[in-house]
């Protein structure tokens, strides 16, 4: 993908919701529910606040949990991807 978020924003890929049945069987969510986890794909250069340079926090392939109702939805490549602002980032979910 070619795209380069400007400032402190950041592309994410939202994982897709899934529900266990109680028998274990994967159920497509049938809710509005948004995902607050996803990947960041690509990371915006930062921005100057009171003529500081504010460096970015997160980086590619970081996986991260944001503010539920954040940022804008748009599609690429039959892939919908969120592009937030990096203080909508709560925290970097580390393994």
């Amino acid at each position: 993908m070619k795209l380069k978020p400007l400032y402190d924003r950041v592309v994410v890929l939202p994982e897709k919701i899934e529900e266990l049945s109680g028998s274990g069987i994967i159920l497509p969510s049938v809710s509005d529910d948004k995902s607050s986890v996803g990947t960041i794909v690509c990371v915006g250069d930062g921005q100057t606040f009171d003529g500081d340079k504010v460096e970015m926090q997160v980086k590619k392939g970081d996986k991260v949990l944001y503010s539920k109702f954040a940022g804008a939805n748009f599609k690429i490549e039959n892939n919908n991807y969120l592009i937030i602002r990096q203080a909508d980032i709560l925290a970097v979910m580390e393994e």
